[in-house]
């Protein structure tokens, strides 16, 4: 079994935690319980043929007062931001924190996460933003942590990137 560490990244409020809940045990709550630090949790997952444990490491949320600590990242085979549709500053501190996560981890695999599609109607984050992201090569998936939409998807996409990424074992060359 091959084991992945992958962080989870952006705002307070954005949905972090309940996207690594409904993830792992399957479950939404609507209490906003703040994550102080980091909180690791572990899934096992099939990818092809290869089974994956995802240490996914939730830390905590960053506002205009605190900064995601970059040092958590060491050892990260991949990320995440998280931004709230509902709340365009949100995808303003996922860049913000994608800029400090380059210079600390250099490229590695990452997916903007825009959370909180059940509440469509009141997005502030645009269509034509993510379009230009995507231009610029970000792999972007829209998700619901409370209905669990795209959830699945996102932690699989991010997964097989982080695989792909892996250099490959070459045969050694004969003498």
């Amino acid at each position: 079994m091959i084991q992945k560490k992958i962080c989870m990244l952006g705002s307070f409020g954005v949905g972090k935690t309940s996207l690594v809940a409904r993830f792992v045990q399957g479950i939404f709550s609507s209490k906003y319980l703040s994550t102080v630090g980091v909180k690791i949790d572990k899934k096992s997952i099939k990818v092809g043929d290869e089974e994956v444990l995802l240490l996914l490491w939730d830390l905590a949320g960053e506002d205009s007062r605190s900064q995601v600590q970059t040092s958590y990242l060491r050892g990260a085979a991949g990320y995440f931001l998280i931004a709230d549709g509902t709340w365009a500053e949100s995808l303003v501190t996922a860049k913000s924190v994608h800029k400090r996560a380059l210079e600390t981890v250099g490229e590695i695999p990452f997916m903007l996460v825009v959370n909180k599609s059940d509440l469509w109607n009141k997005w502030e984050v645009t269509a034509p933003v993510l379009e230009q992201l995507e231009t610029e090569g970000w792999k972007i998936q829209v998700t619901s942590a409370k209905t669990g939409d795209g959830v699945e998807k996102m932690f699989m996409r991010l997964t097989e990137e982080v695989l792909r990424a892996e250099p490959m074992n070459e045969p050694a060359e004969e003498p």
